[in-house]
């Protein structure tokens, strides 16, 4: 009797065992490690060539590749995005939302960057002073951050659902250039990279709507894999090089070149501080209203996370840790020679679209970075993807970023103050992003300011009108407040 009822307590405890897996749709839920590891890799799929295109722009200007610099700062920038991720995700004391929420080098300070490298005139000691403005700049948001509850209420659901739809509008057509090859490649908009990006495209929506377990949950990653495959087949059967207008022969840019995951090494330890920092107050002064226009962003990216993912409004503390922490993390990475590290908008779109909230499951793709910042090699396998293969995901994913803010914008109701306050800042913003030549004729740190993007602009006016138009001015309801 004695065995049986050891043997019974030993049943009941790996019964308990097995039931301790739950669900990569909660926050905090428990899944097999295998399970894991593929779902945060669609993390790491949907930012990777947008964490490191912010360095290969502006290190590019300034002369990096000559120094002998870019590709420590690119391998620095990988893994710096996975420390600070897993600080997002886990928090340390105040700093971290505790949210699904991806962090890596913003796209947003490129406009800014651009007029600082101009007006440092180039060079390494131009992106120096980048650097000095992004620990200062970085320092300020940590420290707006533990303010942010007493000045929510300049951020309701009608101000942030605003600035992320914004977000994704700016981004849709990064998607759609990426889905046709790049525009900066000659063989941009051709029959292969249409069919790729149409192939991934078609094979996310197939995936995740007539499929069941992980092949639907992971349906972003089994559609990058796919044109992956099309990719190898097609350098199989098609010509794999075109003539320029120039006459120049090129290769397709939908061909993988294997030759760089060859020519990567295995292990290369970060170099700390790579480049030498300086303190210009032509760099710090732009650097620091951006800071303030990222620190809205973030709210924003926080608010679709928790909207899309969790169907519920962000709290202080998530809003307030998240803030900290992209702050207090674009400092620290600018010791190693990284751009400012902020939520990437392209993974809150990827939440959205999938609800996968799983802070585990995140957690593997932020060590996947940094393991790629110590290990070019396995970096060098995921940097190979080619442009239409990664546009494939990115349209629905980005779509799905407009979808996420349209939910927040909606959530009180829309009445006529909320249609004012969207529609001029939605137009403004949109209208300068597309079109920012019409700042031409303005100081140029205002064009560096509100161009580019659009996401600042949209960002600014609505908070403005939300603090000029007073609630309760709704004509409509004034008289259906009458009528009763």
């Amino acid at each position: 009797m004695g065995r049986n009822c050891e043997r019974r307590k030993k049943g009941l405890g790996k019964e308990k065992k097995q039931v301790e897996y739950t669900s990569e749709y909660e926050l905090e839920g428990r899944i097999p490690l295998g399970r894991a590891i593929l779902l945060g890799m669609q993390h790491v799929l949907a930012m990777f060539v947008g964490n490191l295109t912010p360095i290969l722009i502006i290190g590019g200007m300034c002369g990096l590749a000559d120094a002998g610099l870019m590709r420590p700062v690119l391998q620095n920038a990988m893994l710096i995005a996975g420390i600070v991720t897993l600080i997002q995700l886990w928090t340390i004391g105040p700093v971290g939302s505790r949210l699904p929420i991806v962090m890596g080098t913003s796209s947003g300070f490129i406009g800014v960057s651009k007029g600082i490298v101009a007006s440092c005139g180039g060079g390494v000691l131009a992106y120096g002073a980048i650097m000095g403005a992004c620990l200062i700049g970085g320092l300020m948001e940590g420290v707006l951050g533990f303010f942010l509850k007493p000045l929510r209420k300049f951020f309701p659901a009608l101000v942030t659902g605003t600035v992320v739809t914004a977000i994704g509008l700016s981004l849709i057509s990064v998607g759609i250039n990426s889905f046709g090859g790049g525009n900066s490649n000659g063989d941009f908009g051709s029959i292969p990279n249409l069919f790729v990006g149409t192939l991934v495209l078609v094979s996310v929506i197939l995936f995740k709507h007539f499929t069941k377990g992980m092949t639907s949950s992971a349906s972003i990653l089994m559609g990058i894999i796919v044109g992956y495959i099309a990719c190898v087949i097609m350098a199989l059967v098609l010509p794999t090089t075109y003539t320029d207008a120039e006459g120049v022969v090129q290769t397709c840019s939908w061909v993988i070149d294997w030759s760089k995951v060859a020519d990567a090494s295995w292990f290369e330890i970060p170099k700390f501080m790579p480049v030498k920092m300086t303190f210009d107050l032509r760099a710090i002064i732009p650097y620091l209203i951006m800071f303030i226009v990222t620190a809205v962003e973030t709210i924003g990216d926080i608010s679709g996370v928790a909207e899309g993912g969790l169907d519920r409004e962000a709290t202080d503390k998530e809003l307030s840790g998240g803030v900290v922490c992209d702050g207090f993390g674009s400092s620290f990475g600018s010791l190693f020679g990284v751009l400012p590290n902020t939520s990437f908008s392209q993974n809150v779109g990827l939440v959205g679209m999938t609800k996968i909230v799983n802070l585990f499951a995140i957690s593997m793709g932020a060590i996947f970075l940094i393991i790629c910042g110590l290990v070019p090699k396995v970096a060098a396998l995921v940097e190979i993807m080619p442009q239409s293969v990664l546009g494939g995901a990115a349209v629905m994913m980005f779509s799905s970023i407009v979808v996420s803010g349209i939910k927040l914008l909606t959530k009180d109701g829309v009445d006529s103050r909320a249609v004012t306050i969207m529609s001029v800042a939605l137009g403004f913003g949109y209208g300068l992003g597309s079109t920012a030549d019409v700042l031409n004729q303005l100081p140029s740190w205002v064009s560096y300011v509100f161009g580019g993007s659009g996401i600042v602009p949209a960002a600014v006016v609505a908070i403005v009108l939300n603090i000029l138009i007073p609630v309760g001015t709704d004509p409509f309801e004034k008289k259906e407040e009458k009528a009763k």
